[in-house]
């Protein structure tokens, strides 16, 4: 760290009003009056880090370098933590141009060095204090002490009582020019006049209203002390001159603490300076602030400054928190801080003839290098399946750049366009929050799967941050965990008019089971076979189901509508047994509906408005057998329910299928209505290969259900046996051979007809086809 003349680092600075020069970048300059003194701020950016202040009078130029400064009434502060260069004249210094005391004109040249060529720029600015100047006056600045006052002579109304002893140099002086006589430690020094004074570094000034002593730090002639316990230094000097038997004598006591400040562990920068540094005095008010703005003691704590009078000792606590603070980090094996604070502050004392005197010190205050740990919190919520992991009180001069996931690289800004995502929270006592998002199935997780079926996931994360504008890196190790019941997905299932769609987002260990539809495997092949909708992308599965589809289950069928419900499965996948399923049932509502149980129930919603005379009414329909009627209807539909062996349902006999068939007639006076256009047959067809049992009065066995269908047809038509009838469904069975038998379902002469063999059948099936093709006695079967 570079410190300039005044040797100390510096905080933020306020803001000043900006001055056109020509040359300076906008916003690189800031120049402003003080009430005691002038300021010139200029961006490091724009000067390098070797600027060159001079002031200019009628005299001529003046290099103001650091001996010049403190004995001529300039601070110059390079401030390379801030980024600028800053200069404080005092309204007294060597080269002001003063007007009655109450308008102060000031000149510079500022001369910057880029790529080896010199720059000169002239500065200027004309100041009137903002307050009226006390009797006397005490400037502490950081390089010099500075005293004035009023150069009125009165006499006070009181006895002196000081040593007269102290008059006897300035009595036996045999010159009316003007002496200084120093006091160090009770003792009393030769006495020099002002030429020789001014080689020794110190300045006097006479100006139209106020006497001028300005001395640097670290005289011969000054000295240290201990008032109260808080180390002070003084200069004691007597300004005289003898005129014939008269002896003018102006007392210029100057006393400054010289405290650095300390850090007390509780977030608090604390300076003291004596309650009353010098004697006979009193103290009436104080006002302290930072960076040059004063505010009276109840305003500063309102701001959270504690102002303590402790043993006859003023004691400032900062709070690191204060507006108007400077904080730096910087990177020592570990993250550090370094707060830094301009304390500016103002003792208003009196005497006891209430005479006012006013002190004021400008001071740099710097803490310790402080740890300034970051750190990480694990806010991973296992049902979201991803690790979420905040790192928190990042200093705001302090960047996130990179993050390494077990050893793989990624830089903050490309994460958001990959699955790992990370989101930054500014905070208002100026510290940066991230939060870091990565998905248990991210590549780059660890994965450990445990004999008690238990998932680990492992994410080790070293966090690469920079120290701005250095770019001095750190970093920052932390490692998270999650555990997982490896239990078996379920899917999201959602209603609509044509189906069911169901969705799963993929987790990492879903590959331990396997998802079926009854007993097949859900794969592109069946769900094209099945004429399923399927997608599966690097997120979800997707499978829209439409209704009537393979695997339906449908109850509670009314002319209103019906329920149908869809099953999955999840099956071990080394074992293929059934760990978990998802079932969805939803409310469907179709105009015609026909289905075909493997109880052997065939239940049917049909619309009959073309197959009865106009004006007829729904409850005369039936089926083939007169007094099987409807369960429900309404103008124009009618619900039957059925076994297949009642009702006077035919069966036709194939090679390979069982079709069995009725029809819905209208029972008027006719069997078949004369305005009727058309006929309703009905059907299910079953494969011969899931039948255990053809037909029975008592029970039917079939590992599928049959293919149902409304076959609607317009009249004439041939004889019902002799009808082609195609199934309405997608579902392909196999070709029926063009030898075809019929025979009543409700047949009394057997309980149940055995199917041993698809060949037997077929043999059966040729030999009484010569006999009679239009009958088969189910006793020979």
């Amino acid at each position: 760290m570079t410190f300039g003349f005044c040797f100390g680092v510096s905080l933020l600075l306020s803001l000043w009003s900006t001055a056109e020069c020509s040359g300076i970048p906008e916003g690189a300059l800031h120049m402003e009056c003080r009430d005691r003194y002038f300021m010139i701020a200029v961006d490091l950016s724009f000067t390098g880090d070797e600027p060159l202040f001079e002031a200019v009078d009628g005299t001529g130029v003046y290099a103001i370098t650091r001996q010049y400064s403190a004995q001529c009434g300039y601070c110059v502060r390079l401030l390379p933590l801030l980024g600028r260069v800053e200069l404080r004249a005092s309204y007294f210094s060597c080269h002001a141009e003063n007007e009655n005391d109450e308008v102060f004109s000031f000149n510079f040249t500022l001369t910057v060095t880029r790529e080896g060529r010199e720059n000169t720029y002239v500065l200027n600015k004309t100041c009137s204090p903002s307050l009226p100047w006390s009797p006397r006056e005490i400037t502490c600045e950081e390089n010099y002490m500075e005293v004035s006052v009023r150069s009125e002579v009165a006499c006070p109304p009181r006895t002196v009582t000081d040593d007269w002893n102290a008059l006897k140099p300035a009595h036996s002086s045999t010159t009316s020019d003007w002496q200084v006589m120093f006091q160090r430690n009770e003792l009393q020094l030769p006495a020099m006049n002002l030429s020789e004074a001014r080689k020794q570094g110190y300045a006097f000034a006479l100006t139209d209203g106020r006497l001028v002593f300005r001395t640097p730090y670290g005289q011969p002639e000054s000295f240290s002390t201990e008032v109260n316990g808080v180390p002070v230094e003084a200069v004691h000097a007597t300004l005289f001159s003898r005129q014939s038997w008269v002896v003018l004598m102006v007392d210029l006591v100057t006393a400054c603490s010289v405290y650095e400040g300390s850090y007390d562990d509780s977030s608090y920068m604390v300076w003291q300076t004596p309650e009353v540094p010098y004697r006979r005095l009193y103290g009436t008010q104080l006002n302290v602030g930072l960076n040059g703005e004063l505010v009276a003691q109840p305003v500063a704590e309102e701001r959270l400054f504690v102002v303590d009078n402790i043993n006859a000792t003023v004691q400032i606590s900062v709070p690191l928190t204060a507006e108007g603070g400077y904080r730096k980090s910087f990177v020592l094996g570990d993250l550090v801080e370094i707060y830094v604070f301009h304390l500016y502050l103002e003792q208003i004392l009196a005497d006891e003839d209430r005479v006012e005197t006013r002190v004021r010190f400008q001071r740099t205050l710097s803490t310790p290098l402080l740890p300034h740990p970051v750190f990480t919190e694990n806010q991973t919520v296992v049902d979201e399946l991803a690790f979420t992991v905040y790192l928190g009180d990042v200093p705001a001069d302090v960047a996130l750049v990179a993050i390494y996931l077990n050893g793989e690289e990624f830089t903050v800004q490309f994460m958001n366009a990959s699955s790992h995502n990370i989101t930054k929270v500014v905070y208002p006592n100026n510290t940066l929050g991230y939060t870091l998002t990565v998905p248990f199935d991210d590549s780059v997780v660890l994965l450990q799967f445990s004999d008690d079926a238990v998932l680990q996931y492992e994410l080790n994360i070293n966090y690469t941050l920079t120290v701005l504008p250095e770019n001095e890196p750190f970093y920052h190790l932390t490692s998270v965990m999650a555990f997982v019941d490896a239990s078996p997905p379920a899917f999201d299932a959602v209603c609509s008019k044509s189906g069911i769609s169901f969705r799963r987002d993929h987790r990492p260990y879903d590959s331990l089971w396997g998802i079926s539809i009854g007993s097949d495997l859900l794969t592109p092949e069946l769900a094209v076979k099945h004429g399923y909708i399927m997608s599966n992308d690097s997120q979800s599965l997707r499978l829209t189901v439409p209704l009537f589809s393979h695997g339906y289950k449908y109850h509670g069928v009314t002319l209103n509508g019906f329920y149908g419900t869809f099953k999955i499965l999840m099956r071990d996948h080394e074992t293929s047994e059934v760990e978990s399923s998802t079932i969805k049932s939803c409310p469907f509502t179709a105009n015609e509906l026909i289905l075909c149980s493997t109880q052997g129930r065939l239940t049917v919603v049909a619309d009959m408005a073309l197959a009865s005379p106009i004006g007829g009414l729904p409850a005369k329909f039936n089926l083939v057998d007169k007094f099987c009627g409807p369960r429900e209807n309404n103008g124009t539909r009618a619900l039957f329910s059925f076994p297949l062996n009642t009702c006077g349902t035919t069966i036709k006999l194939s090679m390979g299928n069982v079709t069995y068939l009725n029809e819905i007639f209208y029972s008027g006076r006719s069997r078949v209505p004369s305005d009727a256009v058309e006929r309703v047959i009905i059907q299910c067809t079953y494969p011969l290969a899931s039948l255990h049992r053809l037909f029975t009065t008592f029970r039917f066995e079939s590992d599928t259900a049959g293919i149902g269908s409304i076959i609607h047809t317009k009249r004439p038509i041939s004889d019902m046996p002799r009808l082609t009838i195609k199934p309405t469904t997608a579902l392909q069975t196999t070709p029926a051979s063009p030898v075809v038998s019929f025979m009543r379902a409700d047949s009394p002469s057997t309980r149940y007809i055995r199917v041993p063999s698809f060949h037997n059948l077929a043999r059966v099936l040729r030999r009484k086809e010569h006999k009679d093709p239009r009958k088969v006695n189910p006793a020979l079967i």
